[in-house]
């Protein structure tokens, strides 16, 4: 397997905002990494330096700069099937934070419910890139994840794959998440039919969808993803959160983002406060139990 360079440490201090976010805003999308935890052989790359102690304090750092009362950590697949990282990491920040783990397929009720005691309010699937678990091993875990108040969060191509996953979600017994705006084709249009799925989806409420990383689609001032953004938003606002995507791991060829500029692109793309409110407060609160 072909390894990335080291990956860039984020910016020390993302510039703030233009405007305030409301009180107990949420980033519902962020990773934590450390070199003093174990990281997973089948990487990619390898995180900036950095002890957790060290990534916490700056994560910290980025929340405050963003007025972020809240944060949810998305456990990484540099580390593996290893939780701990993003356990001690939740820890550590306490009741602001919960976890999104990563488990293979087949994971015990022993280890679910290990994670859920651990503020683990869901596990992730990959996928574009792949991992270890898959859709398959979701859709037989999905009853013991219910049962421990746990869901699913994914990162999947709506135009390449919505159409073998949109009958599944719906009858599903645990909240779907998708990541990174569908990872849509922009170019394709909010019409096209993988698109299209993903926004009935969401409308229906039988969805939930992070309007996370558009630096990933495009460059910046990422306007060119604003359109997809307000579809979601118009589709229901109640079932979309937003994420920062920090520290902005496996970048391949996207531009390191000041974090910032994701909060303003955010907010052009959604110019009603109360929309603002719902996505940023709200949604996350209900979903991760805030």
């Amino acid at each position: 397997m072909t390894r990335l360079p080291q990956a860039a440490p984020p910016t020390a201090h993302p510039t703030p905002p233009r405007a305030p976010v409301p009180e107990g805003a949420c980033d519902a999308h962020v990773h934590m990494v450390a070199d003093d935890m174990p990281l997973w052989d089948g990487r990619v790359e390898d995180p900036a330096p950095g002890t957790l102690a060290q990534w916490t304090a700056r994560l910290e750092t980025h929340l405050d700069a963003l007025g972020m009362a809240r944060v949810v950590i998305v456990h990484s697949i540099l580390h593996g099937g290893d939780n701990r990282v993003t356990t001690a990491a939740v820890a550590a920040l306490g009741d602001r934070a919960r976890g999104i783990g990563l488990v293979r397929d087949g994971a015990s009720d022993a280890e679910l419910a290990a994670l859920a005691q651990a503020g683990v309010v869901g596990v992730r699937l990959n996928y574009v890139h792949g991992g270890i678990l898959s859709w398959a091993g979701v859709r037989e875990m999905a009853p013991r994840l219910a049962a421990h108040g746990m869901h699913v969060q994914m990162l999947m191509n709506a135009h390449r794959h919505m159409a073998e996953l949109a009958a599944d979600v719906r009858t599903l017994p645990v909240p779907v998440v998708f990541d990174h705006i569908g990872w849509p084709d922009l170019a394709a249009g909010p019409d096209e039919p993988g698109f299209a799925a993903l926004r009935a989806l969401v409308a229906d409420g039988a969805a939930h969808v992070k309007l996370s990383a558009p630096y990933r689609l495009c460059d910046a001032p990422y306007d060119r993803a604003a359109e997809a953004i307000a579809a979601l938003v118009a589709a229901n606002p109640d079932r979309c959160l937003w994420g920062s995507d920090w520290p902005h791991l496996m970048l391949a060829e996207a531009q390191p983002p000041d974090a910032g500029a994701l909060l303003n692109a955010f907010f052009d793309a959604v110019p009603s406060e109360d929309a603002r409110r719902r996505i940023l407060v709200d949604t996350p609160a209900a979903l991760y139990g805030f």
